[in-house]
């Protein structure tokens, strides 16, 4: 059990055996006159004793921004990691760094998730800093400092920003992004009034915090708990609670220690570390972004994690908790029942025992005593909502490199396919026609959308989820086989193959397939096959022109040098890690 005591004298003690080793004693530690820069434009109000090279300097990397509305509470919670923080005997520093909000930015937020774990590893390498609490909600915010994290390998711990309040509407539950995706489609399909739709607008959002449904914030918070880069029981905790805030200060107290101590991201998040984050993302029903996030932090870490280890590990994985878009519940719901802990207990022999979390202890530990007190939210081992979870991993000849699918989010009868298809060359195509009365499409067909991958958008958007042909939807279709390069929201639900590679832009042989041409679709089978020669054709010209061609800045940098959604869409030059060393001064 991790107890508020217990941190409290781990970092006092820790922090006193390793004063005299400090990174920031390069920067404070002496009397020549690079030194007395370095302290006297700091001073300002911190005591004489705050910048010796005695005391370690904490970061706090802090996404708050009004324009990311699920993180802008972050500044509540920074003060109360610079309480704890002063209380073990460090010194706070609140740094911004590049805020990600993945319901305002265009054309996708994934477009910069490279540019913000680069740019956080960069200030936190420069700067006097010997550890790092990362506040993150938002989708591509925990990724990102995690990635950051990994590559300059100092100290580190996350305090997730959490869920938001349930949402209610008509009196049942309204989950944050599911329910705009159900809702809006049944505007489409006539079965509700365009004024009620914007009815349950005011109704979804109630409280601060990220998406409340198990949608990529609610899973990369939890995967960082799995990681055990979290304080174990904090992921999850509802923004407005009180007892986030504990925590809060609880992780300032810790980080002190773990400078202390010199425990690194690299010898928290191991293999084993990934391995559990894995069979978490079965157990909750997490989001398929977590594949691209998972796959890009192992990267900068040098752990040697694939694509079909999603598959490997998590396909025998039962589905436990029944949360939205999987499921009826929401993350309120989640915490009140017994929160991860109670979920993990029931599959704690698919965990690694060996690997440890930010406490320096092991991660099963604090499974022990957890407990599910609702069961219609966590379901126990023997009665889950689904026997085998997890990713699937497809190949074919339409995705020779790989492509993904969520089956727990899927139609069953839609697993094993077959249908003519019907291909779209860009989104702006697709918007253009896909409510055509005269398109040519029934329940069977497969919607192909190309040129949504990292390179050809540029930056793999959310758009894998295609909205359904208003006639079928008016004829009662709900669901359809859908498969796209591109991603789709973690709220997202349906039969969509998605992360296709290589991407159509890459080469991949999405760009030669057409309309008509007959697709299978074989979950079970983990293929995914087109009956045509593809090698024998050229891509489309209207794919081709559609395709992002960035003359300058970091959209051009982007498209020449990221890498496919199999590998996690990093860039290519900032695989692997630089550490923290700084060799010259500046001045």
């Amino acid at each position: 059990m991790i107890t508020n005591a217990r941190i409290a004298r781990v970092s006092c003690n820790h922090a006193r055996k390793g004063e005299t080793n400090m990174r920031s004693a390069e920067w404070y530690a002496g009397d020549d006159r690079n030194v007395y820069i370095h302290r006297a434009w700091m001073r300002r109000g911190l005591p004489a004793d705050a910048l010796t090279g005695k005391r370690p300097q904490i970061a706090i990397a802090n996404t708050a921004s009004d324009l990311t509305p699920c993180n802008s509470h972050l500044d509540e919670v920074a003060e109360h990691v610079k309480r704890g923080i002063w209380e073990a005997g460090g010194v706070p520093h609140n740094l911004p760094v590049v805020s990600l909000g993945e319901t305002q930015v265009r054309p996708t937020a994934m477009l910069w998730r490279n540019m913000a774990a680069m740019a956080t590893e960069e200030l936190l390498r420069a700067n006097p800093i010997d550890g790092v609490v990362l506040l993150g909600g938002c989708d591509k915010t925990i990724p990102s400092l995690l990635m950051a994290a990994a590559s300059v390998d100092l100290p580190a711990v996350v305090v997730p920003g959490g869920p938001m309040l349930n949402g209610t509407f008509r009196g049942v539950p309204l989950g944050c992004g599911t329910d705009v995706w159900r809702l809006s489609e049944e505007v489409r399909a006539g079965t509700l009034s365009e004024q009620a739709f914007l009815d349950s607008e005011s109704s979804m959002i109630r409280s601060r915090g990220h998406c409340n449904t198990m949608g990529t914030a609610s899973t990369m918070a939890l995967l960082a708990e799995a990681l055990g880069v979290t304080i174990p029981g904090t992921a999850g905790i509802p923004a407005p609670d009180s007892r986030l805030l504990v925590r809060a200060h609880d992780a300032g107290r810790l980080i002190v220690g773990m400078v202390g101590r010199d425990l690194r991201p690299s010898q928290v998040m191991t293999s084993g570390s990934f391995r559990n984050a894995i069979v978490t993302l079965a157990a909750v029903g997490g989001s398929t972004n977590a594949v691209v996030h998972l796959l890009a932090i192992a990267g900068r870490l040098g752990v040697p994690l694939k694509l079909e280890d999603f598959d490997d590990i998590g396909a025998g994985v039962p589905l436990l908790v029944d949360l939205l878009p999987a499921g009826r519940h929401l993350m309120e719901d989640l915490h009140r029942a017994g929160g991860l802990a109670a979920v993990l207990r029931e599959v704690a022999d698919l965990l690694d025992p060996d690997v440890i979390t930010v406490t320096g202890r092991p991660f099963v530990e604090h499974l022990a005593d957890a407990q599910i007190w609702d069961h219609e939210v966590i379901r126990s081992r023997d009665a889950p909502l689904q026997p085998h979870a997890g990713i699937a991993v497809l190949r074919g000849n339409l995705a020779p490199a790989g492509a993904i699918i969520k089956p727990s989010a899927a139609s069953a009868h839609l697993l094993q396919h077959r249908g003519r298809a019907l291909v779209f060359d860009s989104i702006e195509d697709f918007h253009a026609r896909v409510d055509d009365p005269d398109l040519d499409v029934d329940a069977d067909t497969v919607l192909i959308l190309r040129g949504c991958g990292p390179k050809g958008y540029p930056g793999m958007p959310e758009v894998s989820n295609m909205p359904l042909p208003a006639k079928l939807l008016q004829q009662g279709v709900r669901d359809m086989v859908r498969v796209c390069d591109g991603r789709m929201s973690g709220t997202a639900y349906g039969t969509v193959v998605l992360h296709v590679a290589p991407e159509a832009a890459a080469g991949g042989p999405l760009a030669r397939v057409r309309t008509g041409d007959w697709v299978t679709l074989d979950v079970p089978g983990r293929s995914l096959h087109v009956d045509a020669d593809l090698d024998s054709r050229e891509p489309s010209p209207a794919f081709l022109d559609a395709l992002a061609r960035p003359r300058r800045g970091w959209e051009r940098l982007y498209v020449e040098t990221v890498l496919g959604a199999d590998t996690g869409a990093d860039l290519d030059f900032l695989i692997g890690a630089s550490g923290d060393k700084v060799s010259r001064e500046s001045h």
